[in-house]
């Protein structure tokens, strides 16, 4: 095994850890720690809207929820169609995006979460205001974390 895949391994095994014996938001906290990014969310597609099931701000570190945000202005509605990790580094400039979403939102790094029938059910993903340096190394993660919090995300309670 390499030493990144060695890497990925102890981080998932932390991660799966931190979120079996303390929780969703800790283990968002986890993941955040990780990355440059301001946020680190959980979101569940609603229709027309993107609900957050938990939340981690690195300025504000009490648990927490986002407002309901409609699909049409963020960059999980985005994940949700294209059924693929998402990386922005730089919205304004990045061609992949440009004129297609509405949103405050300037860097952001998203995977897709699946449900048990293997649909979209939602996104975990980073993302701030503000540029972030790329980070590659998050999609591995999160997409092994993703995995585990779909079922955190379907027993109400569990993710705070």
């Amino acid at each position: 095994m390499s030493d990144e895949q060695n890497s990925l391994s102890r981080e998932i095994a932390e991660f799966t850890g931190i979120l079996q014996q303390q929780g969703v938001h800790n283990a968002l906290k986890y993941l955040n720690s990780r990355t440059p990014h301001r946020f680190t969310g959980l979101y569940r597609f609603e229709g027309v809207v993107l609900q957050n099931d938990a939340l981690f701000d690195q300025f504000t570190p009490t648990p927490q929820r986002a407002e309901p945000v409609p699909m049409s202005a963020t960059f999980c509605s985005l994940v949700g169609q294209r059924q693929q990790p998402l990386e922005i580094q730089e919205a304004a400039t990045d061609t992949q995006v440009q004129g297609l979403i509405d949103t405050p939102v300037v860097s952001y790094c998203g995977v897709l979460i699946r449900d048990a029938a293997g649909q979209p059910f939602g996104t975990l993903c980073h993302y701030d205001m503000q540029r972030c340096q790329e980070r590659t190394t998050d999609i591995p993660l999160l997409q092994a974390a993703a995995g585990l919090l779909y079922q955190y995300a379907q027993t109400p309670g569990e993710t705070h």
